[in-house]
């Protein structure tokens, strides 16, 4: 599998390139997704690569299955209760309360209390099934279609390969509606908060069936990046997320804004704006050659970037302009969120701590 983020470490990779299982003693084996995350102190400074708002609380997720979440603006944490210890990549609650988060082995995780107790909704064992009885319903009325052919013919693959596709990033417009997108033009949709996904492979212009990586509305505007430059818009009308090229063929990690000001950033410290929904594209020169893998915006309106490095920039112009923020003791980011209060806190391979903003 190609790159799917600078911040996904040995450990994480090892868990595309192996089986789902991990060894518990000598000659015995258990499924991830079916064992839950072991609790440990420790947890708070282990690798974490999403991080979110519930409300007011903050919430983390990352390697073997942590979650944790804090009340008090990142200061201290508590690990919730999760039922599997796959590796978990993105999390995102479109209210204080319902939540989900998405990773490894294609799992789904749901939470109904603002994060302290997750259940599993979806697994890559029930990835492969579902796509191939979706197409095949879909060939069946339409049995000279070429594409639909060639999408049963790649769910029957995923069948076989089992439970190794990742989901990348999950959002939700409302507590029944929302997306998750992953490895391979992995893409679904729910309208029922979970219960039910179907796949949306055939709504993209993604041919080449490239990694999608961030899913996230600015405005009205629901936008995907992923690799090779890759940026689509969804259309509403149609249901179709459409490619909208920038001058860049790197990958990006993320997509930011503000009504009537959208930001894609990634590889290398690239970073484009646009100022009309995605038509067209300018690059922000950030004089900074490191990728780009967070950002979070202030309650004031600032939009706050962070580098693969630790590197926090801030822009009070809505993204025409950064200015990198000085602090010492740079780290690994994957995460960042501003909390309520103001601080910026950052989740990475050192796990999270918090900074002021200045």
């Amino acid at each position: 599998m190609t790159m799917i983020k600078w911040f996904l470490l040995a450990a994480l990779s090892a868990a595309i390139a192996v089986p789902f299982t991990r060894p518990v003693i000598a000659g015995e084996f258990a499924d991830v997704l079916d064992t839950p995350a072991l609790k440990s102190d420790l947890a708070v400074q282990s690798t974490l690569t999403g991080l979110t708002l519930a409300g007011e609380r903050l919430v983390a997720v990352g390697q073997r299955g942590h979650i944790l979440y804090s009340d008090d603006a990142g200061q201290h944490w508590q690990q919730a209760q999760v039922p599997v210890s796959s590796d978990l990549v993105a999390v995102h609650f479109p209210s204080p309360s319902q939540g989900w988060a998405v990773g490894h082995d294609g799992v789904v995780l749901h939470s109904s209390d603002a994060g302290q107790t997750w259940s599993r909704q979806l697994d890559g064992r029930q990835i492969g099934p579902i796509m191939l009885d979706y197409y095949q319903q879909q060939l069946a009325g339409q049995p000279d279609n070429a594409d639909l052919q060639a999408r049963v013919s790649d769910a029957q693959r995923m069948v076989e390969e089992g439970a190794d596709k990742p989901f990348l990033d999950v959002w939700f417009e409302s507590d029944q509606v929302g997306y998750i997108i992953g490895a391979f033009n992995l893409i679904f949709r729910t309208d029922d908060g979970g219960s039910h996904w179907t796949p949306l492979l055939e709504r993209t212009d993604n041919p080449s069936a490239l990694n999608l990586y961030a899913l996230r509305p600015v405005g009205g505007d629901l936008f995907i990046v992923g690799e090779q430059g890759l940026v689509m818009k969804l259309d509403r009308a149609s249901g179709r997320f459409n490619a909208t090229p920038t001058a860049y063929n790197g990958s990006f990690f993320g997509i930011t804004g503000k009504p009537g000001a959208t930001l894609v950033f990634g590889l290398r410290g690239n970073v484009f704006r646009s100022i009309d929904s995605g038509a067209s594209w300018t690059r922000i020169d950030l004089d900074l050659p490191l990728s780009i893998t967070a950002s979070s915006i202030t309650a004031d309106g600032r939009i706050v970037l962070v580098s693969q490095a630790g590197h926090v920039l801030v822009s009070v112009d809505d993204g025409a302009s950064f200015q990198i923020q000085p602090h010492s003791a740079l780290a690994p980011v994957a995460a960042a969120q501003v909390a309520v209060g103001g601080a910026l806190v950052l989740a990475g391979t050192r796990g999270l701590r918090q900074l002021p903003l200045e």
